[in-house]
């Protein structure tokens, strides 16, 4: 049976012995669950052993309450546990020395993704340099990537960094929380005390949830769009989306697991899909489908679009599927069937206004370009996500806590 590092933390006090005397503070959100279900915050406060004096929130906030990118989560005072909660979403995305000085260890529990673009994992990297820079201990509680190992997609070039953009990581980077602060303090040259509390028994390659538990454990939203494992799968290329005209199902009940509009007709999208590169089709099932999103883009308009199915094991090959490909397809079937189809959405994102969402999601140009230049084909983005793919499988190994 699979234990997280909070688990692990909460059974063992000779693990917990460095912390005695210590203040502790705690980055956590929603998914920050045990088992049980009881919320990592509730439970370490329980324990007679260590002093929390402080409670920290990434995007979405402590809590999960905020919707969208953008929608800033406040500060605010715990009364019943009679602490302070920063949030690191709000008038900074950078804890304060005033913030800083508060604790003496921060634990960082946080279910992630696996894909750059979550924005958990640039929190991880801010509050590293923090430590780094006040001389404060990090102790990051390992949780499992739902995406498994399997890397995909091209590396952020130099000159892209952002708060969707931590660091020279592709789309799907397969590594956990731990592994990642492992390789930003190698990569950033951090002089920080930081340790990993690692899992016990998670197999990332096991069927049937090849990185997520599936039958041990309860999926609970790590934010508001991210509603099951589905959708955790298809996120490396649906996220893509956010920075397009489509409607990406926000609004409806499975955000990031379809897309659509008004004006795009699905069938021929699928078959254009599937004329232009049916290698990249592997391992899902595409469905056409109709949906009338209740907010966000397109709200109150009927869309037709397609939906991605990766649950039934019939249609899902973990090893195969490769969602940022799929998503860039599906980009270039609406584009080679409607060559002046406004895709590319210029809107703020993420508080960049020059540069187009499209292209900071994807840390370059180079997807947006592949789209829209009528002479490219499947083979010119391959060998430009091929070669990084192989560059990340290496830089990566010497960071790897699992098997």
């Amino acid at each position: 049976m699979i234990r997280f590092g909070l688990d692990r933390l909460l059974a063992d006090p000779e693990l917990r012995r460095p912390l005695a005397g210590k203040r502790v503070a705690l980055l956590a959100h929603p998914a920050s669950v045990t088992r049980d279900l009881t919320h990592s915050l509730d439970a370490l406060i329980a324990l007679p052993d260590l002093h929390i004096t402080a409670a920290f929130g990434p995007q979405h906030g402590l809590r999960g309450d905020k919707q969208d990118n953008m929608v800033e989560s406040p500060d605010f005072f715990d009364p019943q546990h009679g602490i302070p909660v920063f949030s690191l979403y709000g008038e900074v995305r950078r804890p304060t020395a005033t913030m800083m000085d508060r604790f003496d260890v921060l634990l960082v529990d946080l279910q992630d993704l696996g894909c750059r673009i979550y924005t958990f994992i640039t929190t991880l990297r801010y509050v590293l340099e923090a430590a780094a820079k006040h001389k404060k201990a990090v102790w990051v509680l390992d949780r499992p990537n739902p995406a498994g190992r399997p890397v995909e997609g091209t590396l952020l070039q130099p000159g892209w960094e952002s708060f969707v953009g931590a660091g020279p990581l592709p789309m799907r980077h397969g590594l956990t929380m731990g592994e990642l602060a492992r390789w930003f303090i190698a990569t950033l040259k951090l002089d920080v005390d930081c340790q990993v509390i690692a899992m016990e028994g998670w197999e990332p390659d096991a069927a049937p949830g090849y990185g997520w538990p599936a039958g041990e454990r309860s999926w609970v939203n790590p934010s508001p769009n991210a509603p099951n494992l589905s959708m955790a799968r298809a996120y490396a290329g649906t996220v893509m989306l956010e920075g397009t005209t489509l409607s990406e199902g926000r609004g409806t009940t499975r955000p990031l697991e379809l897309f659509g509009a008004p004006d795009i007709d699905a069938r021929k999208v699928i078959a254009e899909m599937q004329a232009f590169a049916p290698k990249w089709l592997a391992g899902c099932k595409l469905r056409e489908c109709w949906f009338e999103p209740t907010f966000h883009k397109h709200a109150g308009k009927l869309c037709n679009g397609v939906q991605i199915h990766v649950e039934d094991p019939a249609h899902y090959n973990h090893a195969a599927f490769r969602p940022w490909r799929l998503q860039a397809l599906a980009f270039k079937a609406i584009r080679r069937l409607q060559r002046n189809y406004l895709l590319w959405r210029d809107f703020p994102y993420e508080y960049e206004h020059d540069r187009l969402a499209i292209d900071l999601i994807n840390g370059s140009e180079i997807l947006r370009e592949w789209v829209d230049d009528n002479t490219s084909r499947p083979g010119d983005l391959d060998a430009l996500a091929l070669a990084d793919e192989r560059e990340w499988e290496e830089t990566r190994r010497p960071f790897l806590l699992y098997p």
